[in-house]
């Protein structure tokens, strides 16, 4: 059967260049926002109607959580690369294999996931220092959440094969409607049966578990050859290396660093339960300015990735610039509107003076750097679009890991565990992993590729 193209599906090997990232990044970025959505509407409904302890409480569990699903993500991001490229190189055999490879994969890791964040719960909690008035209602949400993260984990690889082949609507439709279900879950669970913040986590699970089933049925029932083929469900040896090559440095980084990010949220639990509430309102607002380039990286990656295949060098590299510009500009007035309407988007989710407070700071002493991060997500995206992924993780461990760690140390040990010093520890990082990621870049073969190198063909 001959390779096509169906519809739904985007072909970035031709066409303009801008036009084609942003058909890509415009739906997904809606898609991050209503992913976003889940974790944002629970931290407003517990903390409007449970209270700033829950929200803490809730706001706490973040690093914990990020820590193991970021570890299964850069394997979605590996399983995304090797498919992009097979899809790019119209390798129809290699894509099946890649794709019936990443579900098997995924029915193995989601039991893992499960199994060790239920046992992880109670001590990772411990370990940040998590004060005893929101220790319980942290401890019962993750619980919860850990349970119920096979639905997580199969949206996350299920939209990642369809983004890879260049579908980012379907994906989007599927989230949008997990959202609103979320929404209406929240309301009922923890408003109408007063469940606190067990109602809460059981809604999101539930929501994502609806997503995951939309979005594998797609796969199912389309007979392109990305198709889940549920018979034929195995593990080819040349897709996992492949995956796992590409996918496992990210894993490492992503994993590596929120577990450093729970000694920065022990560092700030220091603070007391008004700091935390607050924390977790403002990385709420951290999360939705961010959306925009996580999208255009994406997008940059999946582009990259299909030219890279097809041999179009220079084409990948462009597309690089472009996205890089358009991160930087949307990114910058975002932040913006942020420092300006701050106080109002944080009272959204506790009205406490104390909270709302703390939650300014953190937005005044962290947001103007927001434009730094556009550098070392877009390079990042590029780097692993092309199969080198073992350089951003190196440079991600280096700068938001050791730097920050080290970071937070000096800035207890000599100015007594100050406030403005433990705020700036996430900024610091970006900086510094944005400047190595240039270096990174410019010394790639896509850095390099020339302006006369269009017709060149990857070796």
């Amino acid at each position: 059967m001959a390779f096509s193209i169906k519809s739904g599906d985007a072909d970035m090997t031709h066409g303009s260049i801008s036009s084609e990232l942003l058909k890509f990044a415009i739906p997904m970025a809606i898609g991050l926002l209503f992913q976003q959505l889940y974790n944002t509407v629970d931290a407003m409904v517990v903390g409007q109607y449970v209270g700033k302890a829950a929200l803490a409480a809730v706001g706490s569990t973040a690093s914990i959580v990020n820590m193991l699903i970021g570890l299964f993500a850069g394997l979605s991001t590996g399983a995304g690369v090797v498919i992009s490229q097979a899809y790019g190189a119209k390798a129809e055999k290699r894509l099946s294999e890649a794709v019936q490879t990443t579900i098997t994969l995924t029915f193995i890791l989601s039991a893992v996931a499960t199994i060790i964040g239920i046992l992880i719960v109670d001590p990772m909690l411990r370990l940040m220092d998590t004060p005893e008035d929101v220790l319980p209602e942290a401890k019962a949400y993750l619980t919860i959440y850990f349970a119920g993260s096979t639905g997580l984990l199969f949206y996350n690889m299920g939209s990642g094969i369809l983004r890879a082949v260049g579908d980012s609507r379907r994906p989007l439709y599927f989230l949008c409607f997990a959202a609103i279900v979320n929404v209406v879950f929240d309301l009922l669970f923890v408003v109408g049966f007063r469940m606190g913040v067990e109602g809460a986590a059981y809604a999101t699970i539930i929501s994502e578990l609806l997503s995951a089933l939309l979005v594998m049925y797609v796969l199912t029932k389309t007979d392109a050859p990305y198709a889940i083929k549920w018979k034929s469900l195995s593990l080819h040896f040349s897709a996992v290396k492949q995956i796992f090559s590409i996918g496992f440095p990210s894993s490492i980084q992503q994993a590596l660093t929120s577990f450093s990010n729970v000694f920065v949220q022990s560092y700030i639990n220091f603070f007391q339960t008004d700091c935390m509430a607050g924390y977790s309102s403002y990385n709420k607002l951290d999360a939705f300015i961010l959306i925009p380039v996580q999208s255009l990286a994406l997008a940059s990656s999946t582009f990259v990735g299909q030219n890279y295949g097809a041999g179009q060098l220079k084409r990948g590299r462009d597309g690089v610039k472009k996205t890089l510009y358009m991160s930087i500009i949307v990114t910058a007035a975002l932040t913006v509107l942020t420092m300006i309407f701050s106080g109002p988007l944080l009272s959204l989710f506790n009205d406490d003076p104390g909270v709302i407070e703390y939650g300014k700071k953190f937005v005044l002493i962290i947001s103007p750097f927001y434009v730094t991060i556009c550098f070392n997500q877009v390079f990042a995206g590029a780097l692993r679009g092309i199969g080198r992924s073992t350089a951003p993780m190196i440079i991600m461990l280096s700068s938001f890991v050791a730097f920050r760690q080290l970071f937070l140390y000096c800035n207890k040990a000599f100015f007594g565990h100050s406030f403005i010093g433990t705020a700036l520890a996430y900024p610091m990082g970006w900086v510094v992993c944005s400047i190595l990621m240039i270096i990174c870049y410019k010394r790639s073969a896509l850095g390099k590729a020339s302006d006369d190198a269009a017709g060149a063909v990857v070796k």
